[in-house]
């Protein structure tokens, strides 16, 4: 009966995070020997009793009670110090009545790591940062410009001819903005006519020098004076 029996200790290595639950795995086969079977931290004389079927530490706790074959554990909030290979152990009683090893498995080490953030991470949190901050600046900038044109440029220049003179440009931007057409025919109602091209054209009079007039007797103080004709045509 001694032996067939077994201890299974699938678990080669276990990573776990500071402040995590560590769960370890063991079990035996049926036909168990009169004994307890127990979790020791270490080997040889260094060991430390993790798990007994009578006593344990706070921390630790059995994942199945009752079982006759499952003596997977639980251990919760690992620390650095639990760092270290544990063995499922399997004891019997001696001759003289003292527990003695029978069965172990091979042994399961067990690394604790810190959760702090590696420098890598640290950097690509930055650089996440700082992308996300520049495209919330350029947008803020690309909306208060396209806002700030709309604000200054409410309605489009429009050019009017004024018959044979040059085109002045006329800014529909009197009452609303939604009004422009009314604004521009009231500004080119001043306009000058366009129905004859004659019309539009100034015609200057030649000035031809006046003959000298007779002196006359003139109050004191009173300037001599010069006449010259101008014809307009009539609009």
């Amino acid at each position: 009966m001694r032996s067939s029996f077994s201890v299974h200790q699938p678990q080669d290595k276990v990573s776990v995070a500071a402040g995590e639950t560590l769960t370890l795995n063991c079990t035996t086969s049926a036909n168990a020997t009169a004994g307890a079977v127990r979790w020791l931290k270490g080997w040889d004389s260094e060991n430390k009793t993790i798990y007994d079927q009578k006593e344990s530490l706070p921390r630790v706790m059995r994942a199945v009670n009752g079982s006759d074959t499952d003596f997977t554990i639980h251990i919760r909030n690992v620390q650095p110090e639990d760092m270290g290979t544990y063995y499922c152990v399997k004891f019997v009683k001696s001759d003289t009545g003292q527990d003695e090893v029978f069965k172990r498995g091979r042994g399961t080490d067990v690394s604790v790591y810190e959760t702090t953030l590696v420098p890598g991470m640290v950097t690509a949190a930055i650089v996440l940062c700082f992308l996300l901050l520049l495209g919330l600046f350029v947008t803020l900038c690309m909306y208060r410009r396209k806002h700030q044109g709309r604000v200054g440029s409410p309605c489009p220049t429009r050019t009017v001819a004024m018959g044979s003179f040059s085109s002045v440009p006329l800014q529909c931007c009197a009452g609303t903005p939604g009004t422009p057409s009314e604004v521009l025919d009231a500004e080119s109602s001043h306009l000058p006519s366009q129905s004859s091209k004659e019309e539009n054209s100034i015609h200057y009079a030649d000035l031809q020098p006046l003959p000298p007039a007779p002196r006359r007797s003139r109050s004191p103080g009173t300037a001599p004076t010069e006449y010259a004709s101008l014809r307009v045509a009539a609009k």
